[in-house]
Formats: C-alpha cells, sequence, structure tokens
C-alpha cells in the first residue's frame, strides 16, 4: 500500500506555502518529516486531513487499485492533544470504543489498551482535565492506534514526553510500522534519525527525500541543512 500525493499545492493568500508537493510513502515505513519553523509540515498534515483545502494537485491510497483517501484510512496525533476534558480516561476509551466498535479489529479490553500504552492503574479514572499535557498526547495517540488507520500522521508528538516515555513510545511505534504508512514530522533531527526509516525535508514549499545510504548520521546531518538552508 502507498499514499502517492501529486503537485500538491496550498497558498495563503499570495503565499505559496505548499508549491508542488510530490512523494509516494510506503507501508511499513516511519517517514521523518523535517522542515524550519513555518516550513509547512502541519499544513501537509491539515491538507491529507482535508482540514484544508487545496489549491491544487491530489494525493491518494494505492493498495492495488487506486482510490480516495478516507477519513477512515487517516489517524491524525495533534502537536496540541484534543481530548474531552469532562470525561475520565476510562469513560473516554470506553465511549471511543462505543462509536467505533464495528471498524475496530482485535478488540481488546479497555485496560489492555491502557496497559499497551503503559497508562499507570492510578491515572485511568482520574478527569481528562487533570492528566499532564504528555498524558492527555498518550490517550490521543492510543486512540488513533485502536482505530488502526492505514495512514498516521504524528505532529510532533513526542516532545511533550519525557525521556523514559518518549523512548516507550518510540519503541511502539517501531512495533506496529509494518502495519501503516506512518509520517512523523518533528523539528529534533537526532529523534528523526533514530526513530525514521526514511528522511523527506519540506523546504521551500517542496518535499525531497534525503538518501541515507552510504553515509552515517553526522554526514546525514550534514545533507539535511544543506537542503534546509537552500533557498
Amino acid at each position: 500500500m502507498k499514499l502517492i500525493i501529486k503537485n500538491l499545492k496550498k497558498n495563503f493568500e499570495q503565499k505559496q506555502v505548499l508549491k508542488d508537493i510530490n512523494y509516494e510513502f510506503e507501508r511499513g515505513k516511519i517517514y521523518g518529516l523535517l522542515g524550519r519553523n513555518g516550513a509547512g509540515k502541519t499544513t501537509l498534515f491539515n491538507c491529507l486531513n482535508e482540514d484544508l483545502e487545496i489549491d491544487g494537485g491530489e494525493f491518494y491510497i494505492d493498495d492495488g487499485g487506486v482510490r480516495k483517501l478516507c477519513a477512515e484510512d487517516l489517524g491524525y496525533v495533534l502537536s496540541t492533544p484534543n481530548v474531552p476534558e469532562f470525561l475520565t480516561g476510562r469513560e473516554f476509551l470506553k465511549f471511543f470504543i462505543d462509536i467505533n466498535r464495528k471498524r475496530i479489529t482485535d478488540l481488546k479490553s479497555v485496560d489492555e489498551y491502557f496497559d499497551f500504552m503503559k497508562i499507570e492503574v492510578e491515572d485511568r479514572d482520574k478527569l481528562l482535565k487533570d492528566y499532564s499535557h504528555g498524558m492527555k498526547n498518550k490517550m490521543q495517540m492510543l486512540v488513533n492506534i485502536i482505530s488502526n488507520p492505514d495512514v498516521l500522521l504524528l505532529d510532533e508528538p513526542l516532545t511533550s514526553f519525557d525521556v523514559v516515555v518518549a523512548e516507550e513510545m518510540k519503541q511502539m511505534l517501531k512495533e506496529i510500522k509494518n502495519n501503516h504508512i506512518i509520517i512523523f514530522s518533528t523539528h529534533i533531527m537526532e529523534l528523526a534519525l533514530d526513530l525514521c526509516d526514511e528522511i523527506v525535508v519540506l523546504n521551500n514549499g517542496v518535499l525531497t527525500e534525503i538518501d541515507r545510504k552510504g553515509v552515517d548520521n553526522e554526514q546525514l546531518k550534514e545533507k539535511i541543512i544543506e537542503e534546509l538552508k537552500e533557498d
């Protein structure tokens, strides 16, 4: 399975943020999406999620036949988590499972999902408004994993976690990547190099793949920085 983007464009008034995005993302890989502040990483995600209307081009799924990318195909973990703070963690998870039961494969118990995401027993019945930013982010990531979409868009998902939890989340993403296309936006180069199979840079409105073959991490960093410098 592939997510294919062709000639995607997005303008904000006179400013071209995405000029000509062309890329093929394959299932089984984690793609590190790097770019300077304001490069358009979140704009690209919002276009794929159809929160923004594109100004040109197209994107679609190719799984032996071409079809439109639909809501069920896509999971989107925002950098600022959006959860119903008036519910407890358990209530939120039960509600999400109930309304999505038909599309959930290999359904597990609520506590099994909590265990999978390493959410402590004492936190499961707390109101989400009392969760830390990192805990809310965990819950947001968990419901997206439960729904098991083909494509996971992760917008700076690990920045709110401490070192231990971030490492747990990295291992979890590596465990599930074979069944997904994962696009991981980050501004932390070392994180992208450690976690991701492929590195793509968004600069001046276009996506460029950085070839990792035959170079060590220091050489790769130099190649990324040079690509980000180009005007």
